[in-house]
């Protein structure tokens, strides 16, 4: 029996949300993965019979050569999955590393705590090879939201400039501005919020 597969949904990579190997007995088997971040993932299995929805971690679709009908939907046991499939799990990339830091009322100066973490950040981002960075820059309330778009993007690139002086590839580097949109703490308008004046940094 052919099986192919559609994906819907929020799925991971495909190492990471679908891992296809042998059966037992000649066929295809499909296996369900977490994504590493938690999120749901979802994929459509389907023969030339049939088709099934597979949306829980470690879910398996089984298809044996020559049998009629969808595939046959089970639950694996995930240690069994990851020792049996181990050289594939370890090819994995490693899970982003995620930062943020703060600044002073209206500007672009980071506070004295986030000088550290901007250390942190650089040394995980130089010791991971071949890494990129994405650093969102946000505001809280205070001032118009055209103003704040502007001073979002303003702290994202002038994160971005810290990594290129400590010699970060540029080229390796997206900074985008969110304004007000995402408020780390929800507020009403002309709200001073510290937590709200940041810009997270990942680094994958």
């Amino acid at each position: 029996m052919k099986m192919t597969f559609r994906r819907t949904g929020l799925v991971a990579t495909a190492l990471v949300a679908l891992l296809l190997a042998a059966c037992a007995a000649p066929g295809t088997r499909v296996v369900l993965l977490p994504q590493a971040d938690g999120k749901p993932s979802a994929v459509v299995v389907r023969s030339k019979d049939g088709e099934e929805l597979l949306s829980m971690p470690y879910q398996r679709a089984t298809a044996a050569l020559g049998a009629s009908g969808a595939p046959v939907v089970d639950q694996a046991d995930a240690a069994k999955v990851q020792a049996d499939n181990k050289s594939l799990f370890d090819m994995r990339p490693p899970l982003p590393q995620r930062y943020t830091v703060y600044f002073e009322l209206g500007g672009t100066t980071l506070t004295a705590a986030s000088q550290q973490i901007m250390a942190e950040a650089t040394a995980a981002a130089l010791a991971r090879s071949g890494s990129d960075i994405v650093v969102t820059g946000h505001t809280d309330t205070k001032g118009s939201g055209e103003q704040n778009d502007l001073l979002s993007r303003r702290r994202a690139q002038e994160v971005a400039q810290l990594f290129i002086e400590r010699q970060f590839p540029a080229s390796r580097i997206e900074a985008v501005g969110r304004g007000e949109r995402e408020l780390a703490v929800p507020t009403a308008d002309e709200v001073d919020e510290p937590r709200n004046r940041r810009v997270t940094i990942e680094v994958r």
